[in-house]
């Protein structure tokens, strides 16, 4: 996130980079109710691939979004959860899916 921060000069540039790619916010968004297996994610976003579902996992966890939790179990158990910053995107998320909403009925 460093290298995002020094190349940036606007804060909604900034926040951009984070979460501004197609998939990012519908991760998030799905995260908002609690901590939820890799695989019943990925059931929320259906045309996501493994690979594209992989890469934004990882770049919400390196951004401090996401948290992956491993269960020490047989078979192994992974989780994912919003850290406090992911939190922190919380009505912004509801907003954006409430006004989806409405432009849907225009």
């Amino acid at each position: 996130m460093d290298e995002i921060k020094n190349r940036i000069i606007c804060p909604l540039d900034f926040a951009m980079k984070l979460i501004g790619t197609k998939w990012k916010p519908l991760v998030l968004f799905h995260l908002l109710e609690g901590p939820v297996r890799s695989g019943v994610l990925q059931k929320h976003l259906p045309d996501i691939s493994n690979k594209m579902f992989t890469q934004t996992i990882r770049e919400l966890e390196k951004d401090n979004l996401v948290e992956r939790i491993v269960y020490p179990v047989v078979p192994p158990k992974v989780e994912y959860k919003l850290t406090k910053k992911g939190y922190s995107l919380e009505n912004i998320l509801k907003s954006l899916d409430a006004w989806g909403l409405e432009m849907m009925k225009t």
